[in-house]
C-alpha cells in the first residue's frame, strides 16, 4: 500500500517540488552563513551582507532583512544615503549600525557624518570615514525571505523543520519499501529456482 502511494504521480510531483525548494533554500542560506563566518564578514568583491537587528529603519528595512553593503568612495556619500558603520561611542559602541545620513560637516579638514534611524527621534553619535563599511545598495531578496522564516519560531517549525523531517521520513520509508521489495523478489526467484530443480529431479 505504501509503495503504491509513494510511486503515485499525485504524490511524486508535489513531493519532488517541495524537496527541491527545501534543498535550494538550505543551500542558499548555508552559503550566506558560510560566507559570513569564513570571511569574518569581510568585504567580498567590495560587498558585505548584514542582517537588520532592530526596527530603527522601519518601514524601509524590516528586522531580519539582509542588506547588501557596497564599499564606496567617501566622496560619493551624500545626505539621504543609508550607510553601515561600526559605532565607537555611547549606546552604539562596538555595534554595527545601518542608519541614514542626515548631515555631512567638515571639521578640522575631516568629514563627519550625522546619521539617524528613520524610526528614531535621536541622532547617532558623530561618525568619521574610518568607521564606515559602505553604502546600502538594497535588500537581498531570497536570503532576506529565508532569514525571516528561519528567525521566526513558527515559520521555522512549519516551513523548514517539519518539511525536512517529512522528507527524511519519506526517504527512509522509500528505502525500506525498496529493501522489502528486493527481498521479496529475491525470495520469489529462489522459490522458482527450487521448483526448477525439483522438476529436473523428477525428469531424471
Amino acid at each position: 500500500m505504501l509503495r503504491k502511494v509513494l510511486d503515485s504521480k499525485y504524490f511524486q510531483i508535489p513531493y519532488k517540488i517541495i524537496k527541491t525548494i527545501i534543498f535550494i533554500m538550505l543551500i542558499v542560506y548555508l552559503a550566506f552563513i558560510l560566507c559570513q563566518r569564513l570571511s569574518g564578514n569581510k568585504s567580498i568583491c567590495g560587498y558585505r551582507l548584514f542582517a537588520v537587528a532592530t526596527g530603527s529603519m522601519v518601514p524601509d528595512y524590516q528586522i531580519n532583512d539582509v542588506l547588501a553593503i557596497k564599499k564606496v568612495s567617501h566622496n560619493e556619500l551624500k545626505v539621504g544615503d543609508d550607510i553601515t558603520y561600526l559605532g565607537t561611542k555611547q549606546d552604539v559602541n562596538g555595534r554595527i549600525v545601518t542608519h541614514r545620513i542626515i548631515k555631512i560637516v567638515n571639521k578640522d579638514g575631516k568629514k563627519q557624518y550625522i546619521t539617524k534611524g528613520i524610526n528614531n527621534e535621536v541622532e547617532d553619535p558623530v561618525i568619521e570615514d574610518g568607521q564606515i563599511y559602505g553604502k546600502v545598495v538594497g535588500k537581498v531578496p531570497i536570503i532576506s525571505e529565508i532569514n525571516h522564516i528561519v528567525k521566526n519560531q513558527y515559520g521555522f517549525f512549519f516551513l523548514i523543520f517539519l518539511p525536512i523531517v517529512l522528507v527524511i521520513f519519506l526517504e527512509i520509508a522509500d528505502t525500506v519499501t525498496d529493501i522489502k521489495k528486493d527481498k521479496l523478489e529475491y525470495e520469489n526467484e529462489k522459490k522458482e529456482e527450487e521448483k526448477d530443480e525439483d522438476k529436473s529431479e523428477e525428469i531424471i
